[in-house]
């Protein structure tokens, strides 16, 4: 089958109602989330509102709290630089 069948028969497929829509298991997340990051420290920042603007957007969109969002992002970016190190 070539691709352009496949999309096609998926198209077909959509079309005749086949398809439903998952939720994602946010509630699942969160718990990772709030397991990962244990918070025992303050952090004040100042950023822009249109910053803040769009990690709130993407927040609700991914089911967090804003401030997990944020912590989270942070995380990421220490234990990626962390692993860089350790490498090199």
């Amino acid at each position: 089958m070539k691709k352009h069948d496949e999309e096609k028969e998926i198209l077909r497929s959509y079309e005749k109602g086949e398809w439903k829509s998952v939720k994602a298991p946010k509630a699942r997340y969160k718990k990772y989330a709030d397991a990962t990051f244990k918070k025992d420290k303050r952090l004040n920042i100042r950023i822009s509102s249109k910053d803040l603007d769009g990690i709130q957007t993407i927040a609700l969109e991914e089911g967090l709290p804003y401030q997990t969002l944020v912590a989270s992002v942070i995380h990421k970016y220490v234990a990626a630089r962390r692993k860089k190190k350790q490498v090199t």
